[in-house]
């Protein structure tokens, strides 16, 4: 199954006219690699984002939000209250940024 970020790769890679060898040539990693993280295979390392939103001139922020939602989304996938501990999650997020 496709991934958010891997869905927006594509798109991006696409609409820069960018193949998947050429892609994956700029970033120094395999074309499979490439074309493992577009079909959600496998993912890219967070390292690596800065440089591919840079190559396809593309939101930083976007791509690593997209990439750690699907790091989350794999963990919780199968788990019965899952909407239930994202909710949790989130208080604790919102609780750590109000005291900084």
């Amino acid at each position: 199954m496709a991934t958010q970020f891997g869905e927006r790769i594509r798109e991006l890679r696409t609409k820069q006219g960018l193949l998947l060898r050429q892609l994956a040539s700029k970033l120094d990693v395999d074309t499979s690699i490439i074309s493992k993280v577009e079909r959600g295979d496998r993912q890219l390392k967070k390292d690596q984002i800065p440089l591919l939103a840079e190559i396809l001139q593309a939101d930083v922020v976007e791509l690593e939000t997209l990439w750690l939602a699907d790091q989350i989304y794999e963990v919780i996938k199968d788990e019965k209250l899952a909407n239930e501990a994202m909710q949790v999650a989130e208080k604790n997020i919102n609780l750590k940024k109000r005291k900084k």
